[in-house]
């Protein structure tokens, strides 16, 4: 949790969060993509995360993936915006928000795949054919936009 969201949290507690953020979608040969084992539910996600002051979605998503999977990333294409309740989630230590996120597509990138060790605690392509069941619900869908409905037309979910 960055700084920022800290103070916010001593303020208002566990009560929701409008927050906003980023997600990526990181292919390797356009037929698998990169989860992380999420430390703090146990389940597989998209590398991703708060958008800080002062960033942009696109350096936010750089930060992020660099921080959680030591990646760099040469190229990412914004797909689609998750807004609405549909995006509301709470943490397992009770943190309630409702995300305001913008999905990545990276198929360009460089680096060696890494887990952070902190919020993520392995990290693994998956085919498509083959992902995990126990994908937290909100990537899922993410996922499914992807698979699915997204035509290289920028998406807005709600």
């Amino acid at each position: 949790m960055s700084d920022y969201l800290k103070e916010l949290r001593v303020v208002l507690g566990k009560r929701l969060l409008i927050v906003p953020g980023v997600r990526a979608i990181i292919l390797r040969n356009e037929k698998e993509i990169l989860l992380q084992h999420r430390k703090d539910m146990g389940m597989w996600g998209l590398p991703g995360g708060a958008i800080e002051p002062d960033e942009t979605p696109l350096s936010a998503l750089k930060r992020e993936v660099k921080e959680e999977t030591s990646i760099i990333i040469d190229e990412a294409k914004a797909m689609a915006l998750y807004c609405g309740p549909s995006q509301r989630f709470t943490y397992p230590n009770g943190d309630r928000v409702q995300g305001h996120s913008v999905a990545f597509i990276v198929s360009k990138w460089s680096g060696r795949p890494l887990p952070d060790g902190g919020e993520g605690l392995a990290l693994e392509f998956f085919t498509i054919e083959e992902l995990p069941e126990n994908i937290v619900p909100i990537h899922r869908k993410t996922i499914e936009d992807y698979l699915f409905h997204y035509h290289g037309e920028f998406l807005v979910i709600d």
